[in-house]
């Protein structure tokens, strides 16, 4: 299971991890003040046996741990469960469980078609690499094992009523079980078989094993009526226009004047495929020419699609989009923390039978909390901030409800990183060195110097371009570089001397900065020793590993990427900068279903499409006529799939399809392929392009889009007050959680109780 703090599944668990809660009635004397609690039918006493007082201790850090990673709390809580739980959620177990869906999802570069070729264009490309049958599928059957354990220790912890009520582990059972039965097929014919639907179930194992995902996908199954309703009113507005051009547009007597009619409105597919197309202006403004060229009037008919279609109905549906998935996204968020204070509520619920002194009052033992946080899995800046707050109450010894659910408060706060406090010097000489090598001014110094180098690289690659490596004068690039180089060395030094070591690596842009000069510093010996520069008469064709020019090109290339260094030092760029690593951080979620999207398309591209289009043999001595004579698919026109030459683009293989896919979603020039294979199989297949440009440019990006803006605002409005210096001191850990944690209502007592007691394992009577 996925063990982010970011979305999970349903309070309960209802087809989000593992199952809904049961319904059954508790009851209890109204009124009652008085708990009593209940494993595998034992009550809780005030004086329990030192066995039901670790089973507590036990049971209150699995909770506290589910509380950390958002997970649900419907699970076994005897003795043996709770160890193969937190084994099972163990970082080796769930790396494992990790490493086998990636091997399982990599088999299909392998598997028939290979992908194990140096290029993917059929006119030259060798023969892959094809593995001998029962290599893969041996691979496939221990990941299935696997898959197969994973099932049961899950089903096992939940227990059956749960298990029955979970339609993710239902469907899990029943693709590992269509899988196995594939497999056999697959080996029972040594093979050879054409179609392997185990490889399209591949992506469910992915699905299914990260809670973020299942609830993302819920989060875009709830917004899809929204979604809906605009891509019909895009369907209706292209269909409309597409009446329209055909009237216009229509054949006449006159030839020269059909060439619009020829080209884009011969019939009711080609008029609906161009204006799709001419939606993503990936054909303007070829498909007007024809047209504008006779009377500059049609150009209105163009122009009135395109702001209609292209900036009207295509932006609405990213503004909708972003309104509705934030609102399932905040609901979803909502779930998250009612399972954290769900958790809190229940780890303190258990810790008041250990060793409670007064059964009518709920107070749990400080030195109980402390050894329960002592054996919790969380981060060592989260366990201390915790324990110091749980130390205030040692003079007490005991601590109530609320000081019990305050002290976890801490997890909802972002981390702050203090840098390390700068070293102290006697010497007042020293002092005096140490506060001007701190000062801001030396990085803008430095940021200056670096600039400078950059733009002397600019100037030499301008003078060089036009001349051979012979002809290049290394020798001064070289000298140039060695001067900088021996100023970024200084700049090092002086800061390690003002910061301290600590201090130093404290900074992410030094660690950065300190890594690439080391590196360069490196390099520039490794030249001295090499051609005993400085001097100027070398011999160009002497070298050895690398050449002169190859290793200052690397160098070069290094102290150009080293100037990404200023980008903490703009506040703009450094919120960009900042948002870009949350969202990497933060839409793993996003990303995986991306990945899930991706490999279902490409296998169906691989059924469906497989070696349709073949080059005809020897096109670099066969004239256009000879070309079109050879098949009645074959074309040549200008922007077609073949004068573009655009053969690497394939479904012949895993690889070539995950590509070809990519640029039809950057929608540039995507008409081609769609043209192409229309005309080598069916014109049917455009049904397969536009569903993938749905998914992937109209849904995908601009939830992608949505979510990008809301890690904007928040990184925006969190930084507002904040100087330059400011936003490299302070490292905010983004994640959904905060983004919406203005907008989150907390949960009340009475509905953490009623969780509670809907908890299949734990009961409690009131």
């Amino acid at each position: 299971m996925e063990t982010d703090s970011l979305l999970s599944g349903s309070v309960n668990g209802a087809s989000g991890d593992y199952g809904s809660g049961s319904d059954r009635e508790h009851r209890g004397a109204p009124g009652s003040r008085q708990m009593s609690y209940s494993v595998a039918g034992e009550s809780c006493s005030v004086e329990g046996d030192p066995g039901d007082e670790d089973l507590y201790i036990q049971q209150a850090v699995v909770f506290i741990e589910d509380a950390i990673q958002y997970r649900s709390i419907n699970h076994r809580v005897d003795a043996s469960s709770l160890r193969l739980y937190r084994w099972y959620y163990s970082r080796i177990c769930q790396w494992g469980l990790g490493l086998t869906i990636a091997v399982v999802l990599l088999l299909a570069f392998v598997e028939r078609p290979s992908s194990l070729s140096i290029s993917s264009d059929p006119r030259h490309r060798s023969p892959a690499w094809e593995p001998p049958c029962g290599l893969t599928e041996s691979i496939e059957m221990v990941c299935l094992v696997i898959f197969s354990l994973d099932l049961a220790v899950k089903s096992y912890l939940i227990g059956w009523e749960e298990f029955r009520k979970s339609k993710w582990l239902i469907g899990y059972t029943v693709v590992i079980s269509v899988s196995i039965i594939d497999w056999m097929l697959s080996v029972s014919m040594v093979c050879d078989e054409k179609l392997r639907v185990r490889r399209l179930l591949r992506p469910f194992f992915l699905l299914q094993n990260s809670s973020l995902m299942k609830k993302t996908l819920k989060c875009i199954k709830r917004t899809l009526p929204e979604i809906a309703s605009v891509i019909l009113l895009l369907a209706l507005h292209l269909c409309l226009f597409t009446m329209i051009g055909m009237l216009l547009f229509a054949k006449t007597e006159d030839p020269k004047k059909n060439d619009e009619w020829e080209l884009h409105f011969r019939n009711l597919p080609n008029s609906l495929t161009s204006l799709l197309v001419l939606l993503t202006t990936a054909n303007n403004p070829d498909v007007m020419i024809p047209a504008y060229s006779l009377n500059r009037g049609y150009s209105i008919f163009f122009v009135a699609f395109s702001v209609i279609g292209t900036y009207c109905l295509m932006n609405l549906l990213t503004a909708i989009i972003y309104n509705q998935f934030r609102g399932y996204l905040l609901m979803s968020v909502q779930t998250s923390i009612i399972r954290r204070r769900l958790g809190i509520r229940a780890a303190f619920q258990v810790l008041t039978c250990q060793g409670a002194r007064q059964a009518a009052e709920e107070h749990v033992r400080v030195d109980a909390v402390l050894e329960v946080m002592s054996r919790v899995q969380m981060k060592r800046y989260y366990r201390a901030a915790i324990t110091t707050e749980v130390r205030q109450n040692a003079d007490v010894g005991f601590m109530d409800r609320e000081q019990f659910t305050k002290i976890f408060d801490q997890l909802d706060k972002d981390r702050i990183k203090e840098h390390p406090p700068l070293p102290q010097y006697n010497s007042s000489v020293l002092q005096r060195l140490q506060m001007i090598f701190s000062h801001y001014y030396l990085t803008i110094l430095g940021n200056a110097v670096a600039l400078a180098n950059v733009m002397c690289i600019c100037t030499v690659l301008v003078l060089n371009s036009e001349k051979s490596t012979a002809e290049r004068d290394n020798f001064i690039m070289e000298i140039i570089n060695l001067c900088f180089i021996l100023y970024y060395l200084f700049e090092m030094c002086v800061k390690i001397f003002a910061f301290g070591w600590r201090g130093y690596l404290s900074y992410r842009n030094n660690v950065f900065d300190g890594f690439l000069t080391i590196l360069l510093l490196i390099l520039q010996i490794t030249i001295y020793v090499t051609y005993r520069l400085p001097y100027s008469q070398w011999d160009p064709a002497s070298h050895g590993i690398m050449s002169l020019w190859e290793m200052i090109r690397l160098v070069n290339l290094l102290i150009v990427f080293r100037f990404l260094r200023i980008i903490p030092d703009i506040k703009l760029m450094a919120l960009v900068a900042s948002t870009l690593l949350d969202l990497v951080k933060n839409l793993r979620a996003f990303a995986g279903i991306l990945v899930v999207v991706y490999y279902v398309f490409a296998v169906f591209g691989i059924w469906l499409f497989e070696g349709a289009i073949k080059p005809p043999p020897e096109m670099s001595v066969l004239s256009n006529t000879t070309m079109e004579n050879i098949t009645s698919n074959f074309s040549m026109e200008c922007g077609t799939y073949e004068q573009l030459g655009y053969w690497p683009n394939n479904f012949d293989d895993f690889a070539a399809a995950i590509i070809l896919l990519y640029d039809v979603m950057i929608v540039n020039n995507w008409q081609a392929f769609m043209d192409a294979y229309s005309r080598y199989t069916t014109d049917w297949s455009k049904i397969y392009f536009v569903c993938w440009w749905l998914t992937s440019s109209v849904m995908w990006v601009n939830l992608f889009v949505a979510l990008i803006l809301e890690n904007f605002i928040y990184k925006w409005d969190r930084s507002y007050s904040c100087s330059v210096t400011d936003v490299e001191r302070i490292r905010y850990e983004t994640s959904v959680q905060l983004m919406f944690k203005e907008q989150i209502q907390e949960p009340t007592e009475e509905e953490l109780l009623c969780q509670l007691h809907q908890h299949p394992h734990l009961h409690l009577h009131w």
